[in-house]
């Protein structure tokens, strides 16, 4: 009887003890190793499940207890047919050594220096720092289904690799961009098979989650609610806006921060230090020669580079030639790939691959040029930084602070957003924050709208600009703002209210008969106010639209005045002080 692999666990099985062993959950019937062949083949043969069965082509030819045949080499195998089929002997599966390497050189530097180890993970010490909620997750040993929601190179990947790592689970990784419905389901049955047979959970991650309709999002529930999946999903959108309710119910949201700079200069000096002692190992230096090499960190240090204090010497990038060092990785050009990344390790890492790659004398500012050459703008049109950066407008305009409102005017429009956007924002800015104070600002703004509407880019750059430096510097009211926001609280209280009979509208004999605008005192007949019951009982005497100077709704916060005094006023007291004091 032929031995079988169990599909599960990998042992040998004899073919008719298959399905007992897959009951046991993999426990029994385990061939002992040593097996004789004699034996074996004195049993019985048994019918197999066709799942079991080993077919056979017979028009395939296999080279018994011999070499197996170069990859290049083809076989034809003579046949009772009239054809002849080219038949391809046997290939082994290991790889070669010069297929080996190419598949090595190939791979990003990012992908390449990825941390092993929760220890080795740089940044977010929010998450995985000793006392923090994911540290204390893994330790318990379950972490449940996460939502893992950053900025692009922040590590997102890179921890849900070492999570899985860390609660020994099996780990299948997909991402939304190229699977679908089928993909997901294929994973969710073997995780289910999988810990039915073995109580071997798996953490699936799912990258770019936010691609899946809220269909597909519907896939997961009920396997994670049954614990049959761990799914760890990761998203550079927001969850609240981009995930189902039912899914983010049943997930943790963990949020990851853009990685600071100190972050990014510890990643590059890692990256840095990993390429040096992987260039001994891929060039097979010599023992001898390593142990002359003094080890990187201890007395190559160098007051040169404070971040890489490292001799030039050690510093090889090369095994073909002579030793090169790494004397273009300067401080001025560390600093720049902290600059440019602006917190992704993606792209501080390909930055670093750029500079390694190029000639130890290249030119400083030529390298630095290159660099910065090399790193597009992060400005996402539909992303969070889209509507973070307009509310940074706005709230620059109400803050009087047109300096800050130009600028952000300016990083949007240079990003590629879309003009059309900012003026109906700033058409609603002039009648949210400027109002009654100015009533030249919504008119401005409107014509600001219909100029991008003419113009458009670039020259409608300084119609929106002119309109920018108006709001900006125009005096503020929100008394029409505010004064809806009351109105409509009243509104929603009670719909059902009727209009008072006063100042209903009576067009007709019979409405007039019924009582219909009885009462009502036509303002221009009088040479003197009066009064009319404009509201419903229920809210005649509430003021909704306040009078002017009425500041009784209004906070005065001594520590935040004093701050914008030596902050924005030069330190020179506010001059409505001391009447804003008096009406306190």
């Amino acid at each position: 009887m032929p031995l079988v692999s169990c599909p599960i666990c990998l042992q040998s099985v004899l073919a008719e003890n298959i399905n007992k062993h897959l009951d046991s959950g993999c426990s029994i019937h385990v061939a002992p190793k040593g097996e004789p062949s004699s034996r074996l083949n004195n049993i019985a043969p048994k019918k197999l499940a066709p799942i079991f069965s080993q077919s056979h082509d017979k028009h395939t030819s296999t080279v018994a207890d011999g070499p197996l045949a170069p990859p290049s080499m083809t076989q034809y195998t003579p046949t009772t047919s009239k054809k002849r089929k080219l038949q391809v002997s046997s290939i082994s599966s290991k790889p070669s050594k010069g297929t080996s390497s190419n598949l090595k050189s190939a791979v990003p530097l990012a992908e390449r220096v990825r941390p092993q180890c929760l220890d080795e993970f740089c940044g977010q010490k929010h998450l995985t720092g000793p006392e923090c909620l994911l540290t204390s997750m893994v330790d318990s040993g379950n972490i449940g289904s996460l939502v893992l929601w950053g900025p692009p190179g922040c590590g997102k990947t890179t921890l849900a690799r070492l999570l899985a790592r860390n609660m020994d689970c099996n780990f299948r990784e997909l991402s939304a961009t190229s699977s679908g419905t089928n993909d997901v389901r294929a994973v969710l049955e073997e995780a289910k098979v999988t810990l039915s047979l073995t109580g071997r959970k798996t953490i699936l991650f799912l990258d770019e989650i936010h691609r899946f309709s809220k269909a597909q999002q519907d896939v997961f529930l009920p396997y994670i609610e049954k614990g049959q999946i761990q799914m760890i999903g990761a998203t550079t959108e927001n969850p609240s806006f981009r995930l189902t309710g039912a899914l983010l119910s049943r997930c943790r949201v963990l949020v990851l921060e853009r990685l600071t700079n100190d972050d990014i200069r510890g990643i590059i000096s890692s990256a840095v230090e990993r390429v040096l002692t992987s260039v001994p190992r891929d060039c097979e230096q010599p023992e001898s020669e390593r142990a002359a090499s003094p080890a990187v960190g201890a007395e190559s240090m160098t007051s040169q580079n404070p971040l890489f204090q490292f001799q030039p010497s050690q510093a090889l990038i090369g095994c073909g030639g002579p030793s090169l060092p790494y004397t273009q990785l300067t401080d001025r050009v560390i600093s720049s790939i902290v600059s440019l990344s602006m917190g992704d390790a993606r792209t501080a890492l390909s930055l670093l691959e750029l500079v390694l790659a190029s000639k130890p004398d290249r030119d400083e500012h030529a390298l630095l040029a290159l660099l910065r050459q090399s790193v597009s703008a992060s400005y996402d049109r539909v992303g969070e930084n889209h509507y973070d950066m307009i509310s940074a407008l706005h709230k620059s305009i109400r803050g009087s602070h047109g300096s800050a409102a130009m600028y952000w005017l300016a990083r949007m429009l240079t990003g590629g957003e879309d003009p059309l956007y900012i003026a109906r924002r700033l058409v609603v800015c002039a009648s949210e924050d400027i109002g009654l104070a100015d009533a030249r600002a919504l008119p401005l703004a409107m014509a600001a709208l219909q100029a991008c509407q003419v113009i458009g880019m670039p020259e409608c750059r300084i119609n929106l600009a002119h309109c920018v430096g108006y709001l900006s510097e125009a005096p503020k009211c929100t008394r029409a703002y505010e004064a809806y926001n009351r109105a409509e609280v009243a509104a929603k209280s009670d719909l059902t209210m009727p209009v008072p009979m006063a100042v209903r509208n009576a067009p007709t004999t019979l409405m007039k008969e019924l009582g219909y605008a009885e009462g009502y005192n036509y303002n221009p007949n009088f040479r003197h106010p009066v009064c009319n019951d404009y509201l419903p009982i229920a809210f005649r005497g509430d003021s909704f639209l306040k009078e002017v100077g009425d500041l009784s709704d209004k906070v005065w916060d001594e520590r935040e005045l004093l701050r914008w005094e030596q902050e924005e006023n030069g330190g020179r007291l506010w001059e409505g002080r001391s009447s804003a004091q008096h009406r306190r």
